[in-house]
């Protein structure tokens, strides 16, 4: 039991897993460890599997042009990073992608999207700080139909100080999408810190109910973040962790490997 809340798997998992565990087994004193852990290992990924979701970057043939991604997620998750990776993806996939800065809060967040955006050979779409998000999608979205791009991705606020204001925000920004361009978002896709614990789960509540969350990119994930909360979030709301970023560089980004996840998470210890 000390193992799984240490990894951050949280009470109500923890619980879940250790009564699996109890039904399977009819756990008796001697029950020799590595066996626990193997039954922990398999409540983990009996949990992860329940939604998979794993879906690359770069949109099949089928699928709408421009394929559009909202990134929600709070300061300092590492979101821009993020943003960078999927465009990064989705250009050596042969794809032209569209990056819209409708981060008009922070004035960094907007140069910083541009830097990367050179990087990564990615258009930006901007305006000055302070300019209201929505008008930013908007022209991002209608200069994404006349220029062609097959991919578009919005970066947003994440300053949870406002919470309400915030939510609002997204919410508007949600709404114009659908307007300028019926079916989008495609994805919104929420960028959670792997280092922050608990704290994630909270996060994740908060942005689901606003936008509807599609996927889950576990950022930050290297050294010794383990990041078990997302066990907790994937169970209580429903929704896939889709992409892993193990780095800083725009090139340090993976799908979601939930046996190797599982692997760490359990052997850590």
């Amino acid at each position: 039991e000390a193992i799984l809340i240490q990894a951050d798997l949280g009470i109500s998992v923890t619980t879940r897993i250790l009564e699996r565990i109890q039904e399977k087994n009819n756990l008796t004193p001697g029950f020799d460890r590595s066996e626990v852990k193997t039954l922990v290992h398999a409540g983990i990924i009996d949990i992860l599997k329940l939604c998979r979701g794993y879906t690359d970057v770069v949109p099949p043939p089928a699928t709408p042009n421009p394929y559009v991604y909202m990134m929600v997620g709070v300061n300092g998750v590492g979101k821009t990073t993020t943003i960078a990776k999927l465009a990064h993806r989705a250009r050596e996939g042969g794809k032209k992608v569209l990056l819209v800065a409708a981060d008009t809060f922070r004035a960094a967040a907007i140069d910083q999207l541009e830097i990367w955006g050179q990087r990564v050979h990615a258009d930006v779409i901007r305006h000055r700080q302070g300019s209201d998000p929505s008008a930013v999608v908007h022209d991002g979205l209608t200069a994404a139909k006349n220029r062609k791009a097959d991919v578009v991705i919005i970066d947003t606020a994440g300053r949870l100080q406002t919470k309400q204001n915030l939510m609002s925000e997204l919410e508007k920004m949600h709404r114009v999408m659908a307007k300028v361009l019926p079916g989008t978002p495609h994805e919104v896709l929420l960028v959670l810190d792997a280092t922050t614990g608990q704290n994630a789960l909270s996060q994740a509540r908060l942005f689901k109910e606003a936008v509807g969350v599609s996927g889950i990119v576990l950022a930050k994930l290297d050294g010794t973040a383990k990041g078990g909360i997302v066990v907790a979030i994937v169970e209580e709301l429903n929704v896939p962790v889709k992409w892993v970023g193990v780095g800083e560089s725009h090139t340090d980004f993976s799908g979601f490997d939930i046996e190797e996840f599982t692997d760490s998470l359990v052997q850590v210890h």
